[in-house]
């Protein structure tokens, strides 16, 4: 039975024991895990964690009885796990031979409770693990659980998995307003929300009843992050399987990757210093000088996060495991037009794009990723003290074109040279050419 609820999520709520035999044991959550708003107990499949309170009722003081006769002492505890064999198989009683002459009978209620495809299961001589409910009765027998034993080693797997923080691959059981259950052999883990990964959190907070029914059943990657067999709880986090799989898609990734290599990828990402694009389960920093051709502020003034762009691999640093990528290299360089289609001297329509103390930035207006700079010597034949008293921000003016270095990607134009008489050969070559 899953705990399903068509409301959004909401990390306080704690989902019950779903089991009809499962023991419910519900409240708070503490933990040192990192990020985790709230837990849940776990929740038992139904048979995996029966008590059997009533049957351990019927057999209380049998250990009491045995310390008080001259029989030597069990050879089992309460609560072991042993390996047995199944010695005789009815529809009414199954006894595990335990070795060294020992035979403990299956608890007569479990059998009850049992499918007949989990009674097919349990073939006369093939090996069990049982748990040992009571090492001794009243009347000698000694009483095991099947069910006890496979929840008991569910128990200690999960704390093998937290211990070695390997990923176990689960299905989702079902849900509540604060998180997923997710099965753990026959427990019930928990991923609170905050523990859920960000693709799944942001379908979540919009989801349609049909979207949260569709979850159940899907698999997904968890690591425990906290095992507490005596409250009955299990947490897990998608989050912290979902950071170590990236960083070893990144492994494999790097090793495949070289310089040079133009890829397509999903920008996940926009900050100040760039973008970073996912390239195939790993992800890459386009840096700011590296979005455009032009001068860009913030990359969110090119990119939306969820773009698919194209991007070359500029660099690979497989120690800090850092990936470098360039969007404008994957366009044509504006430059190679300046370098084959601009003279020193000829005139140009730019437009005030930034004034700064020291000049005015302008862009070329056929060719809109050039920029260049008119430097505040070159505003006008008077002194300027700012270059506001001459232009202003959106201004499109004549401008001369008085220094171009490619290699340096710099542009030097002039607005009081415009009419200057030591250009006056080259407006009329210029004006020869247009004719």
């Amino acid at each position: 039975m899953t705990d399903q609820s068509n409301e959004p999520l909401d990390e306080t709520a704690v989902p019950q024991a779903g089991g009809a035999d499962a023991t419910e044991e519900t409240g708070g959550v503490e933990s040192s895990a990192p990020a985790e708003a709230a837990a849940t107990p776990v929740v038992q499949d139904e048979g995996a964690g029966a008590s059997e309170t009533a049957g351990d009722d019927e057999q209380a003081g049998g250990e009491q009885a045995a310390a008080s006769d001259d029989r030597p002492a069990p050879r089992f505890k309460r609560g072991d796990v042993v390996k047995g064999k199944i010695a005789v198989k009815s529809p009414l009683s199954i006894t595990v031979d335990l070795g060294e002459g020992l035979i403990g009978e299956i608890m007569s209620r479990e059998l009850e409770r049992m499918t007949p495809a989990q009674m097919a299961e349990l073939e006369e001589g093939a090996d069990a693990s049982v748990f040992v409910v009571n090492p001794r009765t009243n009347e000698g027998k000694i009483l095991l659980s099947l069910a006890r034993a496979a929840e008991e080693l569910d128990w200690r797997m999960a704390e093998e998995y937290r211990g070695e923080q390997r990923i176990f691959v689960g299905a989702v059981a079902g849900f509540n307003k604060g998180g997923l259950i997710v099965r753990f052999g026959r427990l019930r883990g928990f991923v609170p929300l905050s523990q859920m990964s960000d693709d799944r959190r942001q379908i979540l907070q919009t989801a349609t009843p049909q979207q949260y029914d569709s979850m159940v059943n899907q698999n997904i990657s968890v690591k425990v992050m906290e095992v507490n067999k005596d409250q009955n709880r299990l947490i897990l986090s998608e989050r912290m399987a979902n950071r170590e799989n990236r960083e070893k898609r990144k492994d494999e990734l790097i090793n495949r990757l070289n310089v040079g290599q133009v890829l397509t990828g999903k920008v996940v990402s926009l900050e100040d210093f760039g973008a970073f694009v996912d390239v195939g389960g790993a992800e890459g920093l386009v840096h700011l000088t590296e979005l455009s051709w032009k001068h860009v502020t913030h990359a969110k003034e090119l990119l939306k996060v969820g773009q698919e762009v194209k991007v070359e691999v500029i660099s690979i640093d497989p120690e800090r495991k850092r990936i470098g990528l360039s969007i404008k290299r994957t366009e044509e360089d504006p430059w190679d037009e300046v370098a084959s289609g601009y003279v020193q001297g000829q005139l140009v329509r730019a437009r005030i794009t930034k004034l700064t103390k020291f000049g005015a930035f302008a862009r070329l207006v056929n060719n809109n990723e050039i920029e260049g700079l008119v430097h505040i010597s070159e505003l006008s034949d008077q002194r300027v003290n700012h270059p506001k008293e001459v232009v202003n921000e959106g201004d499109t003016l004549t401008l001369r074109v008085i220094k171009i270095d490619i290699r340096g990607r710099r542009l030097g134009l002039s607005l009081k040279r415009v009419n200057s008489a030591e250009y006056l050969d080259v407006d009329l070559g210029m004006r020869r050419d247009d004719e």
